[in-house]
C-alpha cells in the first residue's frame, strides 16, 4: 500500500509548489512537492478502504518517508472513523514524526473530533504542553487555538500560554497566534491578561503584531494595542 500511495505522490509533483512550499518549510529536505488539496484526496480515499493496516505498519516507520508521506498519515488520524480513544493512540504514535510547523499545524486542524470530546483532549495534552521538545510544545499550542478558545476553556487557555517556556522560534509564533486569536474572540479577557503576563519581550511584540495585522479588530483597538509594544 505505501508503494501505491508514493506511486501517487509522484504522479503529482508540482516542481514549482515544491519551490515555493520549501521556502516556507527551511531545512525539509524530504519534500517532494504534491499540493496539500492532492494530499487531502488521497487521505479521504484512503479512510475508505484498509487505513487501519497502513498506518498500524507506518506510524512506526520512519525510514525514507517524504513529506507528504507523513501527512497523508496525519490526514488519515483526522479523517477516518474511529473512536476518541484510537485516535488519541494514533496521535500519539504520529507527534513523533512532527518536524516541521506545516505538518504539524495541518495535522491539529484535521482533528476535528476533538470539538466533541474536548475534556478527554484537554488531559490528552497537557504533557506536551509541558514538553521541553519544539514540536511536541508547537501541537499542544496549535490544539489550543484551533478547539479551546471557547467560554469554558478560555481562561485555562491564557493561564497555560503564560507559563510556556521555550526558546524554540517556532513555539513563540504558535504562543503568539494563539494569543492574536484569543483577543479577537475574547478581547476583555485577553487585554487584562496582556497588561499582566510573564511573556518574553518577543512573544509579546509578536502577539500584539498579530492583532495589529487582523482584520476583525477594529482601528481603535489596534491603536491601543500598538501602544503597548515593549521596546
Amino acid at each position: 500500500m505505501k508503494n501505491k500511495i508514493r506511486k501517487k505522490l509522484t504522479e503529482l509533483v508540482d516542481e514549482k509548489y515544491k519551490k515555493f512550499h520549501s521556502g516556507l518549510i527551511p531545512g525539509i529536505n524530504n519534500l517532494l512537492g504534491v499540493r496539500i488539496p492532492d494530499q487531502r484526496k488521497i487521505a479521504k480515499e484512503m479512510v475508505k478502504g484498509d487505513w487501519k493496516i497502513y498506518l498500524d505498519k507506518n506510524l512506526i516507520d520512519y525510514k525514507d518517508e517524504y513529506y507528504e508521506e507523513i501527512m497523508i498519515q496525519g490526514l488519515i488520524i483526522g479523517n477516518a472513523k474511529m473512536t476518541i480513544g484510537e485516535m488519541l493512540k494514533y496521535t500519539a504514535d504520529f507527534i513523533p514524526k512532527i518536524n516541521n510547523w506545516g505538518i504539524c499545524d495541518s495535522f491539529c486542524s484535521s482533528l476535528k473530533k476533538t470539538k466533541k470530546h474536548r475534556k478527554e483532549v484537554w488531559e490528552f495534552l497537557q504533557p506536551y504542553l509541558k514538553s521541553n521538545k519544539i514540536f511536541e510544545i508547537r501541537f499542544g499550542v496549535v490544539m489550543l487555538l484551533d478547539y479551546y478558545i471557547v467560554d469554558d476553556y478560555i481562561d485555562q487557555v491564557l493561564i497555560t500560554l503564560d507559563i510556556i517556556k521555550n526558546d524554540g522560534y517556532y513555539v513563540k509564533m504558535a504562543v503568539a497566534w494563539a494569543l492574536s486569536v484569543c483577543y479577537v474572540k475574547y478581547p476583555e479577557k485577553t487585554i487584562i491578561y496582556l497588561n499582566n503576563n510573564n511573556l518574553d519581550d518577543f512573544t509579546y511584540n509578536k502577539a500584539l503584531q498579530k492583532i495589529i495585522e487582523s482584520l476583525r479588530v477594529d482601528k481603535d483597538s489596534k491603536d491601543l494595542i500598538r501602544s503597548m509594544k515593549r521596546s
